[in-house]
């Protein structure tokens, strides 16, 4: 039958799965059928991309959530979420009190899946590959505390940070901290194509078509020794062009689970649905979405224009109109559930007021309309995408102080430019790396920003972030925290839209579907089982 499951909230800033969607999340099965997942990630090699899940490189929720399959890391966020916990370590932890310190002695017997060892030595190269490369994706920056990585003998690593960083434990956790074997991958080169080789609990085998991954199996990996029960034998990850396409094959029995990103008409068919074969998972999201401006632009280098923007655009109509109940208005770049959030652009703009963003732009002597072109990804955060941004574009040429048009692009071609700095204004989406409020700031206003976002803040730079890194209580960090959110609403280098919740769709004969999600959106294959159709 479908029914829709729940997830819920069981801490702030912490998700726990509480039911299954259909049997138990452990009790998966020794069929040697492969249990076929369904996304609309696209996964393309290009001449500006041409290594797209090199560690070193990748550095988004599809390709990060290949990696997670099959290269391990040394720590690794728990089911249910909760803080890290060793995964390729033993054991890791401070061994300092002012958090610059960290030393990890890795599990006995680790061998990447080709046999060879996993010592001390490769996590050195992995770390310190990823931090000389220096990918212009940023995702090194996620490695910006570490100052040199120690070895003491085969199983003993010692990371030696620049500044305290509490949050370093969840760092680890991340694929582009994942250990490789420096056979597959060059020191000082990514590595093109879609090979992916770790020591993860599965290896992958890719079908690539044109430049692009359109199936990726995933064999369980018979060397991997970890902290994972898999409890499959193989999984398949097949890539669709739209929604659409993707729920078609899950109707058809051509797949057996869909993830992201189904659009706001099917989560909803499947929430009304009182019959059938299909169950829908519904878990809280971490997931944002927002504007991001290239400052250095003639159009919005004024901050009087970007406010303005603020000012006018109604993030609960938009997400009234799209998303219904799928999503929720958002006035900060932490979302609501994470510690150390702060409402700090509707303490700052209130209610939308075109009236008010007609007095900030005239007392900056700015010509209106104002004219802009927003930018967005076509095939990247679903097919709602296109509706937002035309009820955005209706918003701001609504209020008299814009003139706005709106031009998507695909995935393969819209990321090189926003990181080259080709769009003046462009929406983007963002999902954590890891559940803590630092993670929704240092990636966008840090020096390296993944963005590559021209703006700088010195006093958030040198001073509160590395000042909110030395509290290990999150909550102690609230006040620099909300200082940079407080910031960041003054002078709108970026405008955040809206908080998402999660969702799966799975055959009621799989299992495990309310833990293949964590709040970070990592995909989570080895949860996946094929039980009893109840």
């Amino acid at each position: 039958m479908n029914r829709k499951t729940l997830v819920l909230p069981a801490v702030v800033g912490l998700l726990a799965p509480v039911l299954a969607a259909c049997g138990g999340s452990d009790s998966g099965s020794d069929s040697g059928d492969a249990i076929v997942v369904g996304t609309t990630d696209r996964f393309t090699a290009s001449e500006d991309a041409p290594a797209p899940v090199d560690p070193a490189y990748a550095y988004d929720v599809g390709t990060w959530n290949v990696l997670r399959q099959t290269v391990q890391t040394l720590m690794i966020q728990p089911k249910g979420d909760g803080d890290p916990v060793p995964e390729a370590a033993e054991k890791c932890g401070f061994t300092d009190t002012g958090n610059e310190r960290f030393a990890c002695t890795l599990r006995s017997g680790l061998e990447f899946a080709n046999g060879d060892k996993v010592t001390a030595a490769d996590v050195k190269y992995s770390i310190d590959r990823a931090r000389a490369i220096n990918a212009e994706t940023q995702v090194a920056g996620l490695l910006s505390t570490v100052d040199t990585v120690e070895t003491q003998g085969d199983n003993e690593v010692i990371f030696h940070l620049n500044t305290a960083d509490a949050t370093f434990p969840y760092k680890l956790t991340t694929p582009v901290a994942g250990i490789v074997n420096p056979k597959d991958y060059e020191k000082n080169k990514l590595r093109d194509g879609f090979q992916v080789d770790g020591s993860g609990p599965y290896t992958m085998k890719a079908d690539v078509k044109n430049d692009e991954m359109v199936d990726a199996v995933f064999t369980k990996n018979p060397k991997y020794k970890g902290t994972l029960q898999v409890n499959n034998d193989k999984v398949e990850i097949r890539s669709f062009p739209d929604a659409d396409a993707m729920g078609a094959a899950l109707d058809k029995g051509d797949i057996d689970v869909m993830t992201r990103a189904m659009s706001p008409e099917q989560i909803q068919k499947l929430t009304n649905a009182s019959g059938g074969d299909i169950d829908l998972v519904e878990m809280p999201g971490l997931e944002i979405r927002y504007l991001g401006f290239n400052t250095d632009a003639t159009s919005v280098k004024d901050k009087a224009v970007r406010k303005a923007m603020a000012q006018v655009v109604n993030r609960s109509a938009l997400v009234a109109k799209v998303y219904g109940t799928q999503a929720e208005p958002l006035y900060s770049l932490v979302p609501a559930t994470i510690t150390g959030h702060s409402n700090s652009f509707f303490n700052k703009y209130g209610d939308p007021s075109d009236s008010k963003a007609r007095t900030l732009l005239n007392k900056a002597g700015i010509t209106t309309p104002v004219k802009l072109t927003l930018h967005y990804t076509t095939d990247h955060y679903g097919s709602a995408t296109k509706q937002e941004f035309q009820i955005l574009q209706q918003q701001l040429n609504g209020s008299g102080l814009f003139d706005v048009n709106i031009e998507g692009t695909e995935w393969k071609k819209f990321h090189p430019a926003e990181l080259k700095g080709s769009y003046d204004v462009y929406g983007m989406g963002w999902f954590p790396d890891f559940p803590d409020a630092d993670n929704f700031l240092a990636p966008f206003l840090d020096k390296n920003n993944f963005l590559n976002s021209p703006y700088v803040n010195d006093k958030i730079r040198s001073q509160l972030i590395p000042q909110s890194r030395r509290q290990a209580d999150r909550l102690s960090a609230s006040s620099s925290l909300t200082e940079i959110q407080d910031a960041v609403a003054d002078e709108v280098p970026v405008l955040p839209l809206w908080q998402g919740k999660q969702y799966i769709a799975a055959r009621d004969d799989i299992t495990g579907a309310a833990y293949a999600l964590n709040s970070s959106s990592t995909l989570q294959l080895w949860q996946l089982g094929r039980g009893v159709s109840s």
